[in-house]
């Protein structure tokens, strides 16, 4: 007899009730696969032999236990299983995801959504990281957070997308989709969803067009900027901005920026890896006008680490704080943030600098991983301490209401 060959034959409840234990296990045979194994200690189980529906390896499911479980219910539980495998489903692995599920009945959206993001912390700078969670808070959890997850359904989830695509921040959009698709595909590896339905509801989104690009100030409008951002109230804001003008850095990395990160001897703003979008530390030479900026800034900020704060020093400017200033001055939809790269990136192309060092500026170069990080930031530095002198003295210009005349580089900004 082999060793998994049952040892006697068996009909009914009454034979499973009487079966007497031994000094060594046993199996009796209810048919159609259906055994009951009596343990030395007195204990009865249902089993049921089978062979995976992937790997076609014999295994063993457990049905449960005798009494609890009577042989009429055994068989129907026995059917259901022969059910899953012609299926293609292996009964042990959806015992395992029905536990799961039982594990996490209750739980809320925003409970699994804090749970995915604090996994993901050890991939993300700080400022990123930082974008992410302002992303669930302002734009998920207040319609979705308290929602029970297993209950929420695609529908759900589109709503949610959808009031941000009626503000017309269609790429916010995408991001907040982003996030929610990030968090299901967490939920489906932890066996808390069988399925990540965001990527279906993609077709149902608003479609974007490829051409949009980031809205940026031309040259033309810059002095009317420039004389409106002047009469902007707040202190820390209205600096905020011109920072953001005067060094074209990213806004992730200017409202998270710290007074140890200036040096003020070189006058060099040294930029660390987590403050950057591609994680690598970056040096952004300081002009002049940039440092009498941050001299203005210190009675303000001083106390703090982050050199712009505006409520609690202990907190940086929140990611909408510059948008929200253009909004206030009435300019949200001719410019953004970001729009100054664009405006500098066009001026110091104008002017005739090298492509190569404006580019390094402005931190597009692509690098590998480890890259010569501290060399990378070592680049150039005199030919862009130069640009950025430049720049800065290009936006004084402007700021004047100066007639400026096309220049090439090395040559002297003219105020005419």
């Amino acid at each position: 007899m082999a060793k998994n060959d049952p040892k006697h034959v068996a009909s009914t409840d009454l034979e499973a009730k009487t079966a007497q234990a031994a000094e060594e296990t046993y199996r009796l045979s209810f048919g159609e696969g259906l055994q009951l194994e009596v343990r030395p200690t007195g204990a009865k189980v249902w089993i049921y032999r089978y062979q995976k529906p992937s790997t076609k390896k014999y295994t063993v499911l457990t049905i449960g236990k005798y009494p609890k479980i009577s042989l009429k219910n055994a068989k129907k539980l026995l059917h259901d299983a022969k059910d899953q495998i012609g299926q293609g489903i292996d009964p042990n692995k959806q015992k395992q995801r029905e536990k799961a599920q039982m594990t996490y009945q209750g739980e809320t959206f925003q409970e699994v959504a804090l749970e995915w993001y604090a996994n993901q912390l050890g991939r993300w700078s700080e400022a990123n990281a930082e974008q992410v969670l302002q992303c669930l808070k302002l734009d998920v959890f207040p319609h979705i957070g308290a929602s029970v997850f297993l209950e929420l359904e695609p529908p759900d989830l589109l709503r949610v997308i959808r009031r941000k695509e009626s503000t017309g921040a269609l790429s916010m959009a995408l991001k907040v989709k982003q996030r929610i698709g990030a968090v299901y595909s967490y939920a489906v590896a932890t066996g808390r969803a069988k399925y990540n339905p965001i990527p279906d509801i993609g077709g149902a989104m608003q479609a974007k067009s490829k051409a949009k690009h980031y809205k940026a100030l031309t040259t033309k409008e810059l002095p009317q900027f420039l004389q409106e951002l002047s009469a902007y109230r707040s202190e820390v804001m209205r600096r905020a901005v011109q920072f953001a003008l005067l060094t074209f850095a990213r806004t992730g990395s200017i409202r998270l920026a710290e007074w140890g990160e200036i040096d003020w001897d070189k006058g060099h703003w040294n930029i660390p890896a987590e403050h950057m979008k591609m994680g690598v530390a970056h040096t952004i030479p300081l002009s002049r006008q940039a440092l009498n900026l941050l001299e203005e800034l210190k009675p303000f900020t001083g106390d703090s680490k982050f050199i712009f704060y505006t409520h609690r020093k202990t907190q940086p400017i929140s990611s909408n704080a510059l948008l929200a200033v253009l909004r206030h001055m009435g300019w949200h939809d001719r410019t953004t943030t970001h729009g100054y790269r664009a405006l500098a990136s066009s001026v110091l192309y104008e002017a005739g600098f090298d492509p190569h060092i404006i580019e390094r500026q402005l931190a597009h170069a692509e690098r590998n991983k480890i890259a010569a990080a501290y060399n990378y930031q070592a680049q150039y530095l005199a030919e862009r301490e130069k640009i950025m002198q430049f720049w800065a003295d290009f936006i004084d210009s402007q700021c004047e209401g100066a007639q400026v005349i096309p220049i090439r580089a090395g040559q002297t900004l003219a105020k005419l």
